[in-house]
């Protein structure tokens, strides 16, 4: 599936629009499977994606949450293809309320990433983060993400992307 998120700030954390209150966050594989109805209700939420796809091509989802709140800030699906050393992330997206410039948090997609590269380099696979890009969306990626072409839209965080990434959103010991 082609990524489609535009990463709209790369802060330390998420930070609200309204008042520039930076908020701590955490992050948690969903651990049930999503099933089709409940990827309907995501849908009439004003979820784009099929969420329940990724779990049926042995995709992992993990939500991006507050601390200390239920409610879903984004969402990402990937899987470790660990004979090749890499992470292929599948899906990343917003939540409905989090897109655009009236969105009510702003660094949720660089969130989603850093997520992808932090369990890439848990498992052993350097950080490496393998997507495809929507086409006009790869220049936007080598920018705030520093990724790279494989060809005209597969794109890729190295191990250099990748450590960026985690040390901006991640804190020593998480």
């Amino acid at each position: 599936m082609e990524i489609n998120i535009v990463i709209d700030a790369m802060t330390d954390c998420l930070v609200c629009t309204a008042t520039g209150e930076m908020k701590d966050t955490e992050y948690r594989l969903v651990a049930r499977t999503i099933t089709k109805a409940d990827a309907v209700r995501l849908n009439i939420a004003g979820w784009q994606f099929d969420w329940s796809i990724p779990h049926k091509e042995g995709y992992e989802v993990y939500e991006l949450l507050l601390k200390g709140s239920e409610e879903v800030q984004g969402m990402i699906a990937l899987k470790h293809i660990r004979s090749q050393y890499y992470t292929h992330v599948d899906i990343v997206e917003a939540a409905p309320f989090n897109i655009g410039s009236g969105g009510r948090y702003k660094g949720v997609g660089a969130h989603l990433f850093a997520i992808a590269c932090k369990l890439s380099w848990d498992v052993g696979n350097e950080g490496y983060v393998q997507f495809t890009a929507k086409t006009d969306l790869v220049a936007h990626y080598e920018k705030t993400l520093n990724a790279k072409c494989i060809d005209w839209h597969t794109m890729y965080i190295d191990s250099y992307g990748a450590a960026q990434l985690i040390n901006k959103y991640f804190k020593e010991g998480e």
